[in-house]
């Protein structure tokens, strides 16, 4: 197996940090929400004991939540390389899409065309075929290759003059392939259509950069990378000023992206989001992803012989998130298989409907998804490869 060495992280002391983590149960589910460490914990609570208040008031529990919430729109920008008046938080990374999604259609005539993935979750698939549904516009799908690597070839084939928008997942959450954002990027905009980027599952597992990848929209979900349940999105500002919001009047709007937050923030967990994007800065990209490498080869090379790897089968291309199947098995009994030896993974479709149609698996049971974050350890993925043998 692989030497881990090179990973160049104290495994040790970051899960010295998670309350959560201090069990025998291993964590592979990451891909369904990460565990949070307890800082984040301690700055939602810190909030609600200290801070609780509405915004726009002169007395001082409100002035602080005012400081917060400016703090969480400037720690969003260097998270996801924009100003923060780009940046919206919001209920969920689905929410907002909808939201998001549906101030683009009043944009959009009958015959547009929106091009999405088959790689793609579902909340960016969705709220595009509710649009088609509503107004008639022609929503296709790029293909995959046969090891789930975006094709192309066919994504560039299906461009044309009607094509508005371009959709896409960062990484796959249900097979891990991260495809080549700047590509996309840049072959929407030659055909003169937004990118939209899904960033849900790639947020853990490398910095977001979009104005290197040049992506118009970006959605992502803090509770993906070690903090509290919510949404967050950028949209560049010029494109944002052109859409009309769906909002109540008196709300702000100024920046604009405050034009997409509907009602009441949820103030505590703005905290908990500040913290958890210094959390990452505390341990830094290049240790999570050399030590992801690591442990993802070990998984790769240590994966039983009679179990079925959907996906690529190396990590180039890909984040440490892997889709397989053990051959006479439904992915639920072999997932509670794993839960019975204390490994925590998730079965079904993930909502990546159209993966699992193009890999001819039942929609519903799915396949078994395990996810490595950079809290996991080698004794872990070496008991999930031992847990999945006895089966195979």
């Amino acid at each position: 197996m692989t030497d881990i060495a090179e990973a160049r992280l104290d495994v040790e002391a970051v899960r010295a940090r998670y309350t959560a983590l201090d069990r025998r149960l291993a964590f592979f589910d990451g891909p369904g929400g990460t565990q949070c460490p307890d800082e984040v914990i301690d700055a939602i609570s810190r909030y609600l004991r200290e801070d609780n208040a509405n915004i726009g008031a002169p007395y001082e529990t409100s002035r602080r939540t005012d400081a917060l919430v400016h703090a969480a729109h400037e720690r969003a920008a260097s998270f996801l390389g924009c100003d923060p008046g780009e940046v919206a938080f919001g209920q969920s990374m689905t929410a907002l899409n909808f939201l998001l999604t549906r101030a683009f259609a009043r944009t959009l005539q009958p015959g547009d065309e929106v091009l999405v993935t088959r790689l793609d979750h579902d909340a960016n698939v969705a709220p595009w075929l509710e649009i088609q549904q509503d107004i008639g516009i022609d929503v296709r799908f790029a293909d995959v290759t046969d090891d789930l690597a975006l094709d192309y070839e066919d994504l560039e084939r299906q461009l044309s003059e009607r094509t508005r928008v371009v959709a896409f997942p960062a990484a796959a959450n249900s097979v891990g392939t991260a495809p080549d954002i700047r590509r996309i990027v840049d072959l929407a905009h030659s055909a003169g259509a937004l990118a939209w980027v899904d960033a849900v599952h790639y947020g853990p597992h490398g910095p977001i950069d979009v104005a290197a990848w040049g992506c118009d929209v970006l959605i992502c979900s803090p509770y993906k990378f070690f903090g509290p349940h919510m949404g967050m999105a950028f949209g560049r500002e010029g494109l944002l000023r052109s859409w009309r919001p769906y909002k109540v009047r008196p709300a702000a709007d100024e920046p604009v992206g405050r034009r997409f937050e509907l009602g009441t923030s949820q103030h505590e967990l703005l905290a908990g989001f500040v913290t958890a994007v210094d959390y990452i800065g505390s341990i830094g990209w290049d240790a999570i992803q050399a030590h992801e490498s690591a442990m993802g080869r070990r998984f790769l090379d240590g994966f039983p012989d009679g179990a079925v790897l959907h996906g690529l089968p190396t990590m180039e291309g890909r984040v440490p998130t892997f889709c397989f199947s053990v051959p006479g098995r439904t992915a639920q009994s072999v997932a509670e298989h794993l839960a019975e030896r204390d490994v925590a993974v998730w079965w079904g479709n993930y909502y990546a409907l159209e993966t699992m149609r193009r890999l001819g698996l039942d929609e519903l049971d799915g396949a078994v998804r395990a996810g490595i974050v950079h809290y996991n350890t080698v004794e872990e993925v070496d008991r999930l490869l031992s847990a999945v043998a006895e089966l195979a």
